[in-house]
């Protein structure tokens, strides 16, 4: 049974335990923030207390629309589109890297234990333009990951490219290429099969666009400073009717506009490790397996070839 926290059936069986939960929050996050604000709303029940003329009910409509209806919520829709466009990339992905996958099974011929081999490696360079794509966008420099899809020499290669991703595509074209002039791809074949492996690289381009281009700076701070004015003016129209109860209520509020806000800060780059980020790894694994899973089948047209040969 799923027992992910990302898992929809685990969340609709534990509703309770997922709105307790700490892992996969922003609650940490969040709570200096939400300490600060709650400690103010404190002090400023203390000076009420001691008759200071605090307590300012015009404040109470001075940004609330502002800051809640259009700037925070903008921020996290926009945030959400990079982590919705960066799913939607991965997922083509996928269904590219097992087509291709598919039809240089199928279609490219064995005539010897050598082809077989060849073609099994250039497979699972499918799978290391996956891996390769995730640790770049990571700004991973360690490719450990990739050693065992690839042969030692081209595992060197990589080493000293600063740009793994398009390396392997490289790769997987030559051998798309060799292919053809062998006369074990017609056209038409080779020509599918590099549309195929172009795709691959214009999805690699649409998750860098997503990567470089973030919320702009101006925007953000201007964000934190409105919403900072708007929680530490929460005190001033509450503080006459919730006296001492002002720092716990200005507390609640704070950690929920702050928590809408942080959200959006961690989905923004949907391609880093943190829980609410995209499973690259789980991504990745399931292709790999989807790929050894196809390299066990028997493909016709290897005793066609051997057949028309003999």
């Amino acid at each position: 049974m799923p027992t992910s926290i990302n898992d929809p059936d685990w969340q609709k069986r534990n509703w309770f335990r997922l709105a307790l939960s700490v892992k996969g929050s922003v609650i940490i996050a969040v709570l200096p923030r939400v300490i600060l604000c709650s400690v103010f709303g404190l002090v400023i029940s203390l000076f009420y207390e001691l008759g200071f003329s605090v307590s300012l009910p015009v404040l109470s409509g001075l940004v609330p629309s502002i800051v809640l209806g259009l700037l925070l919520v903008f921020r996290t829709n926009t945030a959400y589109e990079h982590f919705w466009e960066g799913r939607k990339i991965w997922g083509m992905l996928v269904n590219t890297v097992r087509n291709l996958a598919r039809q240089i099974w199928t279609a490219i011929a064995e005539n010897n234990s050598e082809d077989k081999q060849a073609k099994e490696e250039t497979l699972r360079l499918l799978v290391a333009f996956a891996v390769a794509t995730k640790q770049h966008l990571r700004g991973e420099r360690s490719h450990r990951e990739l050693e065992p899809l690839m042969s030692a020499e081209r595992y060197q290669i990589l080493q000293s490219m600063n740009h793994p991703p398009l390396e392997i595509a490289f790769w997987i074209g030559d051998y798309l290429q060799k292919q053809h002039e062998r006369d074990y791809l017609n056209t038409y074949q080779l020509t599918a099969m590099l549309k195929l492996l172009d795709i691959m690289v214009d999805l690699l381009g649409m998750c860098e666009r997503i990567l470089k281009t973030p919320i702009p700076l101006g925007y953000s701070i201007h964000l934190k400073q409105l919403l900072l004015i708007y929680c530490l003016s929460l005190p001033f129209p509450m503080v006459s009717e919730l006296n001492w109860l002002t720092g716990i209520v200005v507390g609640v509020i704070s950690f929920a506009v702050f928590g809408v806000e942080e959200i959006g800060i961690e989905i923004e780059n949907p391609f880093g490790y943190d829980t609410n980020d995209l499973p690259l790894d789980t991504i990745c694994t399931t292709m790999q397996h989807n790929i050894e899973d196809l390299i066990t089948l028997e493909p016709f047209v290897r005793h066609w070839k051997m057949t028309n040969n003999q």
